[in-house]
């Protein structure tokens, strides 16, 4: 089944935001390493999709939005080796704005 047609299905997914704000110059670094992400999250088990947004107005700030089909689904991944795996890619030195990172737990109710 397609993600599209999985989220058709089931309107109701589970779904993480993250939000953070990049403090120093790394901004750039920082979309490079999501376009170059290991996708290792895509295998886990209940995961749908992920997209991750970046400021128009503020280029510096960052959303990671993913889809689950659940929330035990989500909880298991984070908690769990490879997410802490899937964050090797961190570019070194990173700062982030202090206080802006924060996530959000959702529930789709709409497509």
């Amino acid at each position: 089944m397609s993600d599209h047609a999985a989220m058709s299905a089931d309107p109701e997914l589970f779904v993480a935001v993250s939000v953070f704000v990049v403090a120093n110059e790394m901004d750039d670094a920082v979309q490079d390493a999501f376009r170059a992400r290991p996708h290792l999250v895509d295998g886990a088990d209940g995961f749908v999709r992920m997209e991750v947004l970046r400021g128009v107005d503020d280029p510096k700030e960052f959303w990671l939005i993913t889809h689950w089909r659940d929330e035990a689904s989500y909880v298991a991944w984070h908690r769990g080796h490879t997410y802490h795996d899937s964050h090797a890619g961190i570019p070194k030195g990173l700062k982030l704005v202090r206080g802006s990172a924060s996530v959000r737990r959702m529930r789709s109710v709409a497509l």
